[in-house]
């Protein structure tokens, strides 16, 4: 049987390593660097953003016209964010937009590829580490051509685990935030880790460098690719109650094992942020 989605895959890989070549010349220039806000104060934006999600739009409608796209800046300009059972493009041109302001190194290129709502490809660039991960359903994970494997750490006191504090300061989500945190290091776990970037835990998951990663307050373009790096690489998602993941929910638990991650469940102070398909309030 053809591969239908393999010419699309190897586009991926290659308009993510000219998206990195951009983030990385912006990089050395603070000019290139002119930071705007989101959601909040602490929600950033800058001008490499935008430039690199239309660049990366842009080479994929012209080899493929009839997919849709869902990107991270796109939809904070207005457009939707609904996932249809055509193929979609699911983009976050720079995860990590705050370690890229503050130059702090790591920061990627996050590409997921959906059809009938399923993943069937993850590209995730690190720019600065010169890391390309990637997965295709059914066939396994990798990184820059060698295969991934999640850590076989069954033992929770054992393990390193991955989450990030996110850019909401609503007092309410902070308490429920850092609840989680104190339940899990008082497990106690190994230790707690973040890269910033939740497309770089789930790979370091997928690496086998941490057992486990969660959050609260992500998005579908931060976490789509990543999360099929995660299961290629023998990994498990999970809702953070326990349940099926669902990528519009903004929860997420990623790990190794069923074990680690019910574990992981069992501490979480869980809520639930606004939808990515929820309707804006003035629809």
């Amino acid at each position: 049987m053809a591969d239908l989605w393999q010419n699309a895959m190897d586009h991926a890989v290659t308009i993510a390593r000219h998206a990195g070549e951009v983030v990385r010349e912006a990089l050395q220039d603070d000019g290139k660097k002119t930071v705007m806000t989101k959601s909040s104060s602490v929600d950033l934006v800058t001008q490499t953003d935008q430039k690199v999600e239309q660049l990366i739009i842009q080479s994929v409608k012209e080899k493929f016209p009839t997919h849709s796209f869902i990107g991270e800046e796109s939809v904070a300009a207005g457009e939707s964010c609904v996932l249809t059972d055509g193929p979609t493009w699911i983009i976050d041109p720079i995860d990590g937009t705050t370690n890229f302001v503050h130059t702090f190194p790591f920061v990627a290129v996050s590409i997921g590829f959906s059809v009938s709502k399923q993943m069937e490809f993850g590209v995730v660039y690190s720019c600065l580490e010169d890391k390309m991960y990637t997965a295709r359903r059914g066939r396994g994970a990798f990184c820059n051509g060698e295969p991934l494997q999640v850590s076989d750490q069954e033992d929770i006191r054992q393990s390193i685990i991955a989450t990030e504090f996110g850019s909401s300061r609503d007092p309410e989500a902070i308490n429920k935030i850092f609840s989680s945190l104190r339940s899990i290091l008082c497990i106690p776990v190994h230790g707690v880790r973040g890269a910033g970037t939740a497309a770089i835990n789930m790979c370091l998951v997928a690496s086998g460098c941490v057992e486990a990663y969660y959050e609260i307050g992500i998005h579908v373009w931060d976490v789509a690719a990543g999360s099929l790096i995660v299961s290629e690489a023998g990994g498990v998602l999970m809702d953070v109650e326990g349940g099926p993941v669902d990528m519009m929910s903004r929860r997420i638990v990623a790990a190794n094992s069923r074990t680690i991650a019910e574990r992981i469940v069992k501490e979480i102070d869980a809520f639930s942020p606004p939808r990515d398909d929820a309707a804006p309030p003035n629809q």
